[in-house]
């Protein structure tokens, strides 16, 4: 199959461009770089381009089987503060880009969504059957973009799968690709930065969760993990079988605590750190039931957290200035 990997010059795009390769496929990139970095798309065919030209839009997609979107606004914050520019990028021109392969014929697509969809649990571990309730701008843009490829699967035979992230991490074990977000908002570079004296003190945002140390529970899944998952469910569909959403975690919840051991074991740093308010929303743990994952696309994450912070502690010390 030949793939369009829209947003590919971002962190999970970048690796899943890999993975695409590796898998016997092809893979040409789609970015419009205001986020994502050339380098990162090295080895691969670059359209740099936004979604809203349509022009060159139809072009890449007459030339490729199937569609694997990336392509979205990231900051939970930030969407709260400009909820307009996530519902321009996420929603408008991810409905462009659905248009656009009902238009050009092409009908296999691989959704990048997220957890935030479903907002704050009632119960831990999380299915995909719990009720979709999202408590931000950024969860209700990708909770629009799965409503709208329901839509669009009945009306038009578009076929999906929607790949619901728990917490991306770590990086490619080459240590040629990895994490390059401007500004910086994942735990574990912030941690590492932190220990090397590269980036100030780490917030850890609340101390007195009900968990066992007293900090936040997160499903941290290594980010190549995530990446062959996307491959697995383009296979998925290419077997003829129908649209899903699917959960991607490990089914494991990880203390902010054990993180920063984790970092300080692998770097041989003290992580410097205090104890600031809770941030509204955030629950105090947000883990996947993967159970799906394993059964319909044939998926299991792999990487142990040791490797999740290796490999990013070997991306970050080599990785280039930008």
């Amino acid at each position: 199959m030949i793939v369009l990997i829209v947003g590919g010059a971002g962190y999970v795009g970048s690796h899943a461009a890999r993975v695409v390769k590796r898998r016997g496929h092809d893979a040409i990139i789609y970015d419009n770089l205001s986020t994502g970095f050339a380098q990162l798309a090295k080895g691969f065919e670059l359209i740099h381009a936004d979604l809203g030209d349509s022009d060159k839009l139809a072009l890449a997609l007459r030339r490729v089987d199937a569609v694997m979107h990336f392509a979205a606004h990231a900051y939970v914050g930030e969407s709260v503060i400009n909820p307009r520019k996530y519902f321009r990028n996420n929603m408008e021109l991810g409905l462009a880009l659905l248009n656009a392969c009902i238009d050009c014929g092409v009908k296999k697509f691989i959704f990048s969504s997220s957890c935030a969809v479903y907002g704050v649990p009632t119960q831990v571990p999380i299915s995909e059957d719990t009720n979709r309730s999202p408590v931000n701008p950024y969860g209700v843009s990708k909770l629009f973009l799965e409503r709208a490829l329901e839509a669009y699967d009945t009306a038009y035979g578009l076929r999906y799968v929607s790949l619901r992230y728990f917490n991306a991490a770590g990086a490619d074990e080459s240590g040629d690709i990895g994490e390059m977000h401007q500004p910086e908002t994942h735990l574990i570079p912030l941690a590492l930065k932190a220990a090397t004296g590269a980036g100030p003190e780490l917030e850890i945002f609340g101390g007195d969760y009900p968990t066992p140390d007293g900090t936040c529970l997160r499903d941290y899944v290594h980010v190549n993990d995530l990446a062959e998952a996307h491959v697995s469910a383009l296979e998925y569909l290419d077997r003829g079988a129908d649209s899903v959403a699917v959960n991607l975690g490990t089914g494991k919840g990880t203390s902010v605590a054990e993180i920063l051991s984790a970092v300080e074991n692998t770097t041989g740093k003290h992580v410097p750190r205090r104890i600031a308010p809770r941030r509204p929303g955030d629950p105090p743990a947000l883990v996947a039931d993967a159970s799906r994952a394993v059964s319909l696309l044939r998926w299991k994450a792999e990487r142990s957290l040791d490797e999740i912070v290796l490999t990013a502690w070997n991306w970050m010390q080599h990785k280039p200035q930008v």
